[in-house]
């Protein structure tokens, strides 16, 4: 991994090169998306024919339920035990976010309430390049379960064994066997053999990520969560550790950015050395060996206030403080998911932990979070005005009305005294 000095010229370099990424798959998946919405299931099934090399004219687009009690045999006592243990505590902290209904009078004879209604129907969109994310059906589909949405549909493009066990334990039976911004055109506007749904959600690749954002005007989307980034803010700490944890995120994607942020020359090399060390001992075909090259960094700043600029203008999806460091989590702004100390290992809230994964990329953290179970339920206001009340905020509605020039609203108040 190279070593950079961070100057505002630097900077703005690697704040850019997101966007020229961006732009280029925004017109590619364009393109795709335009067939889909107009073809429907020829574009769809020539799509993943020539992306993902799946012939859906011969297998099935929907696993059956058959293959899914079968998968669900196959795995390990281990691997299902591990599923149980993460999805506890992944529904727990969902639980923890369901926005609750509430009542209050705001003054006599005027009261508001909140509803909270679930989505009808949403897609968990399953990235499965290498290896099906079984991490991903339970970070989308148990939040999608507390929340009580009625119809969920997953879809996968090489589900694994593990995949369809875990999809077997949450009592998941609709999945298909498509990916891509092909999978997400389908999910938004519908085809004969895939539902439409009210709104999507999960991550993908840059490609998935721009189908997300064209196909949003129609369908809800929940955020843009595209290709991995993972920021270690240290000035001292395991540099053993810290390798380990950026090589991880670095894993993901051949475009997965993963940046060791310090003040210290000493350490940067320190790890520098370790990353080097680790990247030869992961498999030749892992995406880590590229990633490192072309999108992180081992970045050296002059001082703290530049190290927390820096974090605050990436936004990272994944940010790491480490040592005398955590104490700036004061002045950090925008991250999606944050882990302080040497122990919380990024891998950890990947996982286990609780925390949702599906979490906001691209310099998104600057405007939202990751995704919580109140992203799969709406939220509706509920106004109860007595006669009581409308004699008192009745005349204040009529002033505003005629300052507004809107007679119809003034006469809305006044038919009624």
């Amino acid at each position: 991994m190279k070593m950079i000095r961070l100057t505002r010229k630097v900077k703005k370099k690697i704040l850019a090169a997101r966007h020229v990424r961006d732009a280029e798959a925004e017109r590619i998946a364009a393109k795709i998306v335009s067939d889909v919405c107009r073809r429907g299931d020829t574009a769809l099934f020539f799509w993943t024919r020539r992306l993902d090399h799946i012939d859906l004219r011969h297998e099935r687009v929907w696993i059956t339920p058959r293959e899914i009690r079968a998968a669900r045999r196959r795995v390990t006592a281990e691997f299902v035990n591990a599923l149980r243990h993460a999805a506890r505590n992944i529904r727990r902290v969902a639980q923890k976010q369901l926005p609750q209904p509430w009542s209050f009078v705001v003054e006599p004879g005027v009261k508001i309430s909140q509803l909270v209604r679930p989505i009808e129907s949403v897609g968990c969109y399953i990235p499965g390049g290498r290896n099906a994310l079984v991490s991903t059906l339970l970070m989308t589909v148990i939040p999608a379960q507390v929340a009580g949405v009625r119809h969920i549909v997953v879809v996968c493009p090489r589900p694994n064994d593990e995949l369809l066990a875990a999809s077997a334990i949450l009592g998941i039976t609709k999945i298909a066997r498509i990916g891509g911004a092909h999978a997400i055109a389908a999910l938004a506007y519908g085809t004969r053999t895939i539902p439409r749904v009210e709104k999507i959600f999960g991550p993908g690749n840059r490609f998935v990520t721009a189908a997300k954002h064209l196909v949003s005007a129609d369908c809800a989307i929940d955020l843009p969560a595209g290709p991995t980034e993972a920021i270690v803010l240290a000035n001292t700490g395991n540099a053993r550790w810290i390798a380990a944890d950026l090589l991880a995120q670095a894993e993901h994607a051949e475009d997965a950015a993963s940046y060791l942020v310090t003040t210290s020359a000493k350490l940067a090399k320190e790890v520098q050395r370790e990353m080097d060390a680790q990247l030869a001992k992961l498999p030749k075909e892992s995406p880590a060996h590229q990633s490192t090259r072309r999108a992180g960094a081992i970045v050296v700043a002059n001082s703290v206030h530049g190290m927390v600029d820096f974090v605050n203008d990436f936004a990272p999806e994944h940010l790491t403080l480490l040592g005398g460091l955590r104490s700036q989590l004061r002045n950090i702004s925008s991250a999606g998911t944050i882990f302080l100390g040497e122990w919380s290992a990024q891998p950890i809230g990947d996982y286990a932990s609780g925390s949702n994964h599906v979490l906001p990329t691209g310099g998104w953290a600057r405007r939202r979070g990751g995704l919580s179970a109140a992203d799969f339920v709406r939220r509706i206001n509920l106004q109860t005005i007595e006669q009581k009340g409308f004699a008192r905020v009745g005349p204040v509605v009529q002033a505003l009305a005629r300052a507004e020039g809107l007679r119809g609203h003034e006469a809305a108040i006044t038919v009624r005294q």
